[in-house]
């Protein structure tokens, strides 16, 4: 008497969690681990010996797929061939069974060819490589669920906005595995978060300021002190990060033919700015300074040069300086947000005319079309009150008056 197939439900697939081996017949079998993962295998003798075919997690693989897996091993072994060895021959054709690696490779390629911001595309790479990298080696159709939350479970928490972008990379080299036919088209992707991650991985801690943790500005002052302590060519970019509220890619790629030290402007070009404009930022009298100080050691086209002959900085220099210095809960792009809170609790200065400096968009596009003027006098008025704030009040004061009364908007 043949035995019984199907015996198992989705229902009874939730309810099961004994360790063990639970039978859905037809060689298929739903395996329960003591820590409580379930994942498919596929069970049968040959030559006295039992042998056993993982066919995915039960969180990836839903039961009728498991079924129609174990329906085309039981035709190879009908066939006569071992289902095991045909699937380690299958992973010797390359174009067949390629990695999450080479997936990733192409979607890294296109983002780099998409990108207007290099910096964007190389931290997919950075991102990728860094805290996937048990994933690289693996053929992409056998990147599972389990494998992904064992990814992002040991930075989910400490660092959370980094594990939220990872998650979604590698669900976008799943979408491209899939939409290659690297993965079957009837599976929903293992890394989506709604209805799916959301429910394995702890909620994530709310960072201030939306996303990026700012320091207080009444405490930038006392900071400022402290990182002119430091001649690290890195604590000079904080520095000028701070003074002009800048981006930090915008400051990392900052190049010496950028800078006008006759009309103390630093013009950055629209490839290289977020909303793909040109953006002319006014320097103040220590951003001047620091520029001055980094001349002797120009030997190449980047204001800010890194360890390698014609590179800048790396993306994570200046984060490094605040872990130096045990600076905690705080970013540099947050320093921002510091500059933003400064002027409009402390200042007179109009809402647009910060809102300019950091090189937002305001506005709808009839109001942007109006808006030709850029107003970088009024805008250097308010980084030289910035300047005041973080240097001391008797820093360029009467500049500084001057300048104020004449940024007024009447």
């Amino acid at each position: 008497m043949a035995r019984q197939i199907h015996q198992l439900t989705v229902r009874k697939i939730a309810a099961l969690t004994a360790p063990g081996r639970h039978a859905d017949g037809g060689n298929l079998y739903l395996v329960v681990s003591k820590g409580g993962a379930k994942k498919w295998s596929f069970m049968w003798s040959r030559n006295g010996r039992q042998r056993e075919m993982g066919l995915g997690s039960a969180l990836s693989v839903s039961l009728s797929r498991a079924r129609e897996r174990a329906d085309q091993a039981r035709r190879l072994l009908a066939e006569g061939i071992d289902p095991l060895e045909s699937r380690v021959l299958a992973r010797t054709v390359k174009d067949e069974r390629p990695t999450f690696g080479e997936i990733a490779e192409g979607v890294l390629k296109k983002k780099g060819e998409e990108s207007r911001n290099q910096k964007h595309a190389s931290q997919w790479r950075s991102t990728l490589e860094t805290y996937a990298g048990s994933l690289w080696n693996l053929p992409v159709e056998d990147v599972d669920t389990n494998s992904i939350v064992e990814v992002l479970q040991p930075i989910w928490l400490d660092k959370n906005e980094t594990a939220s972008r990872l998650r979604g990379r590698i669900e976008a080299v799943l979408d491209a595995a899939q939409a290659k036919g690297h993965r079957p088209r009837n599976e929903a992707n293992p890394a989506r978060w709604k209805g799916h991650l959301d429910k394995l991985l702890p909620k994530r801690k709310k960072l201030a300021r939306g996303h990026h943790a700012a320091m207080p500005y009444a405490d930038i002052p006392a900071f400022l002190k402290r990182l002119q302590t430091l001649e690290a060519v890195a604590a000079r970019a904080l520095e000028f990060t701070i003074l002009t509220a800048a981006r930090s890619g915008e400051v990392l790629g900052a190049r010496w033919d950028e800078i006008d030290f006759e009309e103390q402007v630093w013009t950055v070009p629209a490839e290289r700015m977020k909303a793909g404009r040109e953006h002319r930022v006014p320097l103040c009298r220590q951003a001047i300074a620091i520029m001055k100080s980094l001349e002797p050691l120009r030997n190449g086209e980047f204001v800010f040069p890194g360890q390698k002959q014609d590179k800048p900085l790396s993306n994570m220099a200046m984060e490094m300086v605040l872990r130096r210095m045990k600076v905690e809960d705080v970013t540099v792009h947050g320093f921002r947000s510091s500059f933003r809170d400064w002027a409009g609790n402390e200042t007179e200065f109009p809402r647009e005319l910060a809102e300019a400096a950091l090189a937002h968009v305001i506005g709808d596009k009839a109001e942007q079309a109006y808006r030709r003027s850029d107003a970088l006098e009024r805008r250097r008025a308010l980084m030289n009150a910035w300047e005041v704030h973080i240097y001391g009040q008797t820093f360029h004061s009467a500049l500084f008056r001057t300048q104020r009364n004449s940024a007024q908007i009447q």
